[in-house]
């Protein structure tokens, strides 16, 4: 019997996200607007893990400084980063919660001076670490996560 196999081939530069939530992976190619560079990326969905179960992978090949990766930390702050050069993981990084978080999330709160103000940056502040809470810069309304 023959097994199904997969075969993603190495990268010289950039980076693999390792475990991500199942199905969390396309969202994660959002924020990171992989859609708008012009490098490799390879999403591999619901992947076999001892630790999880079932994990989403991203490998992108870019160089590094072409990406901002602590909005991962928002997104989930389990998700493990393995940077690459040359082929090797030279080192892995590990995420927290970012104290601040630009242009990812938009203030709901229709009196806040983001809905008035279009070309400004809607920022969000890490209030609560603990729950995980960010609140708007301007108004401080808590942005609900779903």
């Amino acid at each position: 019997m023959v097994k199904n196999t997969l075969n993603i081939g190495r990268i010289s530069e950039g980076f693999v996200l390792d475990h991500i939530q199942a199905g969390k992976s396309m969202d994660i190619y959002k924020y990171l607007r992989l859609d708008k560079l012009d490098c490799c990326v390879a999403i591999i969905k619901n992947a076999r893990s001892n630790k999880m179960g079932k994990k989403d992978i991203i490998k992108i090949e870019c160089p590094l400084e072409m990406i901002d990766l602590d909005i991962l930390g928002f997104i989930d702050h389990n998700i493990t980063i393995n940077i690459i050069e040359n082929e090797t993981v030279v080192r892995k990084k590990a995420l927290t919660l970012p104290k601040e978080i630009r242009n990812v999330i938009r203030c709901k709160n229709p009196r806040c001076i983001t809905s008035i103000e279009q070309e400004l940056d809607h920022v969000f502040i890490l209030t609560d670490p603990e729950r995980e809470e960010y609140r708007c810069k301007y108004c401080e309304e808590k942005y609900q996560r779903k």
